[in-house]
């Protein structure tokens, strides 16, 4: 063997064994480093200063989603965790153990519709004394011991529906209402504005009043009740966000295109059949800046800070030809 194979064969041994000699290093270096980042991606994130729970009427209505969304975002804002909570289905005694739930879970705020007095004034005023605070959203319980009430002026709500249909039938209309229920205290509120509003209007004269329990389905079988029983409806009036787009489904699909329909609310299929010309207007309400202002509110009186007894949030009323151009939310309604 010549020496330049020798020299070529000691280098390749030496080159052999300091490569296995830096096995150990290198593993070692990536396995520091891949802790090192492991531990970045580990690292827990600032805990939340509160925790509130946000319990709906209908977990899966979409208006409530709106009033979620304006509650996280808020939440995200002041570094709040925020828990949404309620049944599938409208169901007052379900919504109650919800509170009861989330009162001894000992959260640092519950915001709830306050849906009939008499049954939540208990369980809110439980909250109280316990130490947690409430705030109704929506739907107010006036007489329990609730820091405050932020949502719609229901009454005035219902208000200025009946006075704008009654300038929009030149006073003269038979009028089928649904409400999304004879029992919840603003349902009650509007449809008492509404009669009200039109008192004096001889012209203007419900013939019946029909509920849908807060449900799309219901909503559609009691229009098809109200046009079967009474034919002489000129004119409809929806009390809730489902009762309106479920109005003009049945009243489109028979061709009675002779019915005035006054809404509530501006959900995206409302508001598609606005842009149709079969619901002729909707009371638009405000429920972003419910969700949105009642963390805010919470906040502050958990802070020590005076809050007033109520927020109302405005209400306007759209009609269709409002609509051109884009929708409800492209003109700044929330």
């Amino acid at each position: 063997m010549n020496h330049s194979l020798k020299q070529k064969i000691v280098i390749a041994l030496l080159s052999g064994l300091l490569f296995v000699s830096l096995i150990p290093t290198v593993y070692y270096a990536y396995k520091i480093l891949s802790l090192k980042e492991t531990a970045v991606q580990n690292k827990p994130q600032r805990e939340p200063d509160y925790h509130f729970v946000l319990i709906a009427q209908d977990i899966n209505n979409p208006y409530w989603k709106l009033i979620l969304q304006g509650a996280e975002d808020a939440a995200r804002n002041n570094n709040v965790a925020i828990e949404f909570l309620g049944p599938v289905e409208a169901d007052m005694e379900e919504h109650i153990h919800l509170i009861e739930k989330a009162i001894a879970s000992k959260v640092d705020g519950i915001l709830t519709q306050g849906l009939d007095e008499a049954k939540f004034q208990p369980v809110i005023d439980k909250a109280i004394k316990r130490g947690i605070p409430v705030i109704t959203v929506d739907t107010d319980a006036s007489t329990s011991k609730r820091l405050t009430y932020i949502g719609t002026n229901n009454y005035m709500a219902g208000y200025k529906a009946g006075k704008y249909m009654a300038k929009a039938t030149n006073g003269k209309a038979k009028i089928g209402i649904i409400t999304g229920s004879f029992e919840v205290s603003n349902m009650i509120h509007r449809i008492k504005g509404f009669r009200d509003a039109i008192r004096d209007e001889p012209g203007m004269q419900i013939v019946a009043v029909e509920s849908s329990n807060i449900s799309r389905v219901r909503a559609v079988e009691k229009t098809v009740t109200l046009l079967n029983g009474h034919p002489e409806i000129t004119a409809l009036f929806g009390a809730s966000a489902l009762d309106g787009m479920a109005m003009a489904q049945v009243v489109s699909n028979r061709g009675r295109n002779d019915i005035y329909i006054l809404a509530f609310d501006d959900l995206p299929e409302t508001t598609e059949w606005m842009k149709k010309g079969v619901i002729a207007a909707t009371v638009v309400q405000e429920p972003y800046r419910m969700g949105y202002d009642s963390v805010g509110q919470m906040i502050n009186a958990i802070r020590g800070k005076q809050i007033e007894p109520l927020y109302y949030t405005d209400t306007k009323i759209f009609t269709s030809t409002e609509l051109v151009g884009g929708d409800l939310k492209a003109r700044g309604v929330k």
